[in-house]
């Protein structure tokens, strides 16, 4: 569905009859790619791009494509077009789910951060990989897809550890507008959010990264790769693992006033 929404973006110059046309394909061929109901083939796209007048698109289109062929998929064959088809991807999961399960140690989830936030997280991750730099595309994508916090029908249950918002990694003036975004969402009926105190007791060490797209996908993290799991056994581990983080965290005023304590520090 995200491949085919971006060959859609693609062709809006051209209609789906005349771009059949020039490719010599059914015009329901067009019709199939651009809904997910097929799957594009390595030649399909580089003639999708060449047809629409996107030539320079293709080796981002064929990266989205080696990204659906695997559960691991290495952050060098992700971004080898940029950040973006990577949060274009993620965002078809927030769209398909209603019940969002969160854990981040590092730093503030992508779903609540300000632009300026993310941009300094892209820009970092852009140097770390030595990727394509399309950071405005980046941080317009996932400033868009935070949209879905004020749709009903969805919840968020986030928990962090407190480290990831003592993490300098921007600018003190970004991290007081990022602590502020913050504070600001503990309440709203969309999101649950919970902070584990550096001092509190945890049931297990707080390790990598991760998201759970209701009970039918694990996404995580690791510096090489991320990791698309959705068997019933990865599932269930994820699930434990964010159930005993979550029991240790602090929800509310309690959170509210631990997150104004760290941004008085970052002030001082």
């Amino acid at each position: 569905m995200a491949l085919g929404a971006r060959l859609r973006e693609l062709r809006a110059e051209v209609t789906g009859r005349e771009l059949a046309a020039r490719l010599g394909w059914p015009q329901s061929k067009i019709s199939k790619l651009e809904t997910g109901r097929q799957t594009a083939t390595s030649a399909d796209l580089t003639a999708w791009a060449e047809a629409t007048g996107h030539s320079d698109a293709s080796a981002e289109l064929h990266a989205r494509l080696s990204g659906m062929e695997s559960h691991t998929r290495s952050w060098r064959r992700q971004l080898a077009a940029g950040h973006r088809p990577v949060q274009d991807a993620l965002s078809v999961e927030y769209e398909r789910s209603t019940n969002l399960r969160a854990w981040e140690g590092a730093m503030v989830v992508g779903i609540l951060q300000t632009p300026d936030y993310a941009r300094s997280i892209f820009s970092a991750y852009a140097d770390l990989q030595q990727s394509p730099r399309d950071t405005e595309a980046a941080v317009r994508a996932r400033i868009r897809r935070q949209e879905l916090l004020y749709r009903p029908g969805r919840v968020f249950h986030i928990v962090m550890w407190e480290a990831a918002l003592h993490a300098r990694i921007a600018a003190p003036d970004v991290m007081v507008g990022q602590l502020d975004r913050l504070a600001g969402t503990v309440g709203m009926d969309t999101v649950r959010l919970g902070i584990v105190p550096l001092g509190a007791p945890v049931p297990i060490p707080p390790a990598n990264a991760f998201w759970l797209y209701d009970n039918r996908l694990a996404i995580t993290e690791d510096w090489h790769a991320e990791l698309w799991l959705d068997d019933a056994d990865s599932l269930a581990t994820y699930r434990r693992v964010w159930d005993r983080l979550a029991e240790a965290a602090v929800y509310g005023p309690t959170a509210h006033r631990l997150i104004a304590g760290v941004r008085a520090r970052v002030e001082s």
